[in-house]
């Protein structure tokens, strides 16, 4: 790639969401299925750090566990929860943070306690900056 300015990858979080129909969220990753040929790949956290170090962006995002922002309860603070879990395993799996920056992203659905409560929690890793999500 012969592009002379920051590139900004996402993690492959997103997805969970749009489609979440064919995607299974468990603790290992995300299993998603072809809408194509019904095969399966499964997502982790490492190798979306992997697959983002080999791109080479500057910026590299951390897979996250995304629900829609209409969501609510339980499965916000699940979400929540695995998305700090996962971050940890995102910053071992990172192998150039000399030029790639991990962005941890802040989750918790519209629940302003939980925003707070991850925001801490990501705050303790040390990470070069910040990413927001989960305002779909």
């Amino acid at each position: 790639m012969n592009w002379k300015r920051n590139i900004l990858t996402d993690s492959g979080g997103f997805q969970m969401v749009s489609l979440l129909n064919l995607a299974e969220i468990t603790e290992e990753g995300v299993k998603f299925k072809s809408p194509y040929d019904g095969s399966e790949c499964m997502l982790t956290p490492e190798e979306s750090i992997h697959i983002q170090n080999k791109i080479g962006a500057d910026i590299i995002m951390q897979l996250d566990d995304v629900v829609s922002s209409t969501t609510t309860g339980d499965r916000v603070v699940e979400a929540m929860e695995r998305t700090i879990r996962w971050l940890d395993r995102c910053i071992a799996a990172h192998k150039h943070p000399e030029r790639q920056s991990l962005f941890p992203i802040v989750q918790g659905g519209l629940n302003a306690e939980l925003r707070q409560r991850c925001a801490e929690e990501l705050i303790k890793r040390n990470t070069p900056g910040f990413a927001i999500g989960g305002l779909r």
